[in-house]
């Protein structure tokens, strides 16, 4: 349904169906963007447009979970999140992760579906300075946005079977680099406590 309404509709349904699944509501954003991709490669979308729709909406969306985390929503979501499948357990896990690896966790989450917008609370939930969690988060909608866009427009006819093999190997290279991030934080705190005078 959401591919119908996006060839009809355009760069209008793109922006808001982003907006909304990057807040929470259940929207398979990585298929529609690929999907996006398929619809330039035809013609039928301008590429301008459609990038800049489809940046807008990523940001517009993290940028509404992180005031909800900032302004104290998170109790609403504790209490109406199970709806969305937004369990307490699954607050914990994120929190956890951002603790361990910060702001970059903003960046690198947008990859991995149903995280990207409780990392954006998290972050709201920690104080994260809005100048930071822009840097980040919309660093890491960009490159998003862009990734499965070309995807599709390389892909072509076969953007969704190419989405679907390609996905897991996105996975496999983001964890690669989050070990790569981790390594890095453990022998620099390491080093700090040895000479405190590089803090």
């Amino acid at each position: 349904m959401i591919f119908s309404w996006v060839s009809h509709y355009g760069y209008g349904m793109i922006f808001s169906l982003l907006v909304f699944g990057i807040v929470g509501v259940p929207i398979p954003d990585e298929t529609l963007l690929t999907f996006v991709g398929y619809l330039i490669s035809r013609g039928d979308l301008h590429p301008i447009p459609s990038f800049i729709a489809a940046f807008l909406g990523s940001i517009c969306g993290i940028t509404l979970s992180f005031i909800i985390g900032r302004t104290g929503g998170v109790h609403l979501l504790r209490k109406y999140g199970p709806r969305l499948h937004l369990t307490e357990d699954r607050i914990k896990r994120n929190e956890n992760w951002y603790v361990r690896i910060g702001q970059w966790s903003l960046l690198l989450g947008y990859f991995i579906p149903g995280v990207r917008h409780l990392l954006a609370i998290v972050a709201g939930m920690h104080r994260l300075r809005y100048s930071g969690f822009a840097f980040f988060a919309y660093t890491g909608g960009l490159i998003w946005s862009v990734t499965f866009i070309l995807l599709g427009y390389y892909a072509g006819e076969k953007w969704d079977l190419v989405r679907q093999r390609i996905h897991p190997k996105i996975f496999l290279t983001l964890g690669l680099f989050l070990v790569l991030i981790a390594l890095y934080c453990f022998l620099r705190r390491k080093k700090i406590k040895k000479h405190p005078e590089l803090s």
